[in-house]
């Protein structure tokens, strides 16, 4: 019942050597995770959480997105 999520900072010299999929594969295994959904990569790939940015992204600057997954608590709606 739980979610993990992980984000790979792509290569970087002196940051990141970025991650190839097998390994990344890996990593949700050692997680206990019974499935995993690799949803992007690149210089767009970016977490953030209570508006914390948790990478960095591989190009060096902000990339605008076209695509965002959105995780929060819903709002009643009366």
């Amino acid at each position: 019942g739980h979610y993990c999520f992980v984000v790979v900072d792509g290569r970087q010299k002196d940051y990141s050597k970025g991650m190839l999929l097998p390994e990344l594969a890996d990593v949700f295994e050692e997680l206990g995770c019974k499935a995993a959904y690799n949803l992007d990569g690149g210089g767009s790939a970016l977490m953030m959480f209570n508006n914390e940015r948790y990478s960095q992204q591989s190009n060096g600057a902000n990339r605008e997105l076209g695509d965002i997954l959105v995780i929060r608590e819903s709002e009643n709606i009366e």
